[in-house]
């Protein structure tokens, strides 16, 4: 993927040198290819063989199946919906693997995708391994926002940073992936992308340009009587699903973003505080279990409280 080659000269390098890192942090926003990235080190890393999601020597930690009917579905090839966190039992059945040799080689990797979603329990279970790694093991956490792992985690770790695409990029890789959208929608991908080649993609996929407009609309307007906040929680949808929710929480980063270096220094702070708001909101919207509509009202008011003139506004 477009972007990746700093983080493969790095890990090339290491993979070359005497003594190898056991802890790594693939750090970036979400949509830059981590995963992917990951996946073909850690083949790299174990000596190939099985294609990597296949390999008996690399174990891949996500977001389990909410329950049996969705692990079901999975088991069928179906789509199904996903646990809100990585579980410290996952971790757990991970390390009592790691009291075995690995099965081809000398080398084995755990990816854990991504490192944010990991509960409380996990993150502890997983920074013991981290401490007393077994010879052999490698650790490849897929991060989206570092600030959300425990410090302890992230000073054992090696940092490889993935850095957003251009414009130019992100539009070729729009072309190619979704020929079909209209030169609107492809502009309004690429600029609430944030150089994110995923953010864009999904923002195609999931229809967005209508979420965009009324977004920046309450953000110029300050949507004094509400309409527009209730327009949008009814273009977001009644019972949106995760991925759909957290694009719209990205796009509303982006807008907010986005609007800084124009905004008069008045405004500034608003939008300052509007952003920060924002990404707590984010972060807490996977743990709590907020009703949908709620959610989108107070991504209106957050977006409302930041617009010129405007005194900060809350449902």
């Amino acid at each position: 993927m477009p972007g990746h080659e700093e983080p493969w000269r790095e890990w090339d390098a290491a993979l070359a040198g005497p003594r190898m890192h056991h802890g790594w942090m693939l750090a970036g926003r979400q949509g830059l290819g981590k995963r992917d990235f990951a996946l073909a080190a850690a083949h790299k890393l174990v000596g190939g063989g099985p294609a990597p999601e296949e390999h008996p020597d690399i174990i891949v930690l996500s977001r389990p199946p909410k329950d049996d009917k969705e692990e079901r579905k999975r088991a069928e090839g179906q789509d199904f919906e996903r646990k809100r966190n990585i579980t410290v039992d996952q971790i757990r059945a991970m390390q009592r693997r790691l009291t075995t040799r690995p099965t081809l080689g000398e080398r084995r990797a755990i990816i854990v995708d991504a490192a944010d979603d990991l509960e409380k329990g996990a993150s502890n279970a997983l920074l013991k391994s981290l401490e007393e790694p077994p010879e052999g093991t490698f650790f490849l956490l897929v991060v989206h926002r570092p600030a959300r792992l425990l410090p302890t985690i992230r000073s054992r770790c090696r940092v490889v940073r993935f850095a957003p695409l251009g414009e130019a990029e992100i539009a070729r890789l729009i072309s190619e992936n979704a020929p079909a959208a209209s030169a609107e929608t492809r502009a309004a991908a690429i600029a609430a992308a944030g150089g994110s080649p995923g953010a864009a993609l999904e923002f195609v996929e999931q229809d967005l340009a209508p979420i965009a407009s009324l977004m920046r609309s309450i953000l110029a307007t300050g949507d004094g009587d509400f309409a527009l906040r209730g327009q949008l929680s009814a273009a977001i949808g009644g019972k949106p699903d995760r991925e759909r929710m957290q694009a719209t929480f990205d796009l509303a980063r982006a807008i907010l973003a986005e609007q800084m270096p124009l905004a008069p220094t008045a405004q500034l702070a608003r939008l300052a505080d509007a952003h920060a708001d924002m990404v707590a909101l984010a972060g807490q919207a996977p743990t709590y279990n907020f009703d949908p509509g709620f959610l989108a009202m107070e991504i209106g008011s957050l977006l409302a409280s930041a617009a010129p003139n405007k005194e900060r506004a809350y449902v």
